[in-house]
């Protein structure tokens, strides 16, 4: 892995899939939606000062969300962070790095 940059593609986990559950709430209430599906398909990570998730996240029929989720290293007693996403993306679409 190289810092810096992402990982290949993996098939979202458990953990991942409650890691993104965290913050449903949250996208609702800022994409002004409720998402019967948020189911994570496929996620990237990259090694920073901690960890950033990039994760593709199903909500509906070819509706996906990819959300950057930010955890931060062992140690600092700090929460999982949502720092970005980006609504209206469909199956296809590849994860990539976002601010």
């Amino acid at each position: 892995m190289i810092p810096g940059g992402l990982t290949d593609a993996k098939p979202a986990t458990p953990e991942i899939q409650e890691m993104v559950n965290k913050f449903k709430t949250q996208l609702e209430e800022e994409t002004n939606e409720n998402y019967e599906e948020f189911e994570a398909v496929e996620y990237k990570t990259q090694v920073v000062a901690g960890i950033n998730y990039y994760v593709k996240v199903r909500v509906g029929e070819d509706r996906y969300i990819h959300m950057k989720i930010f955890k931060p290293l062992p140690g600092q007693n700090q929460d999982l962070v949502l720092s970005g996403y980006q609504i209206d993306k469909s199956k296809n679409d590849e994860l990539i790095g976002f601010q």
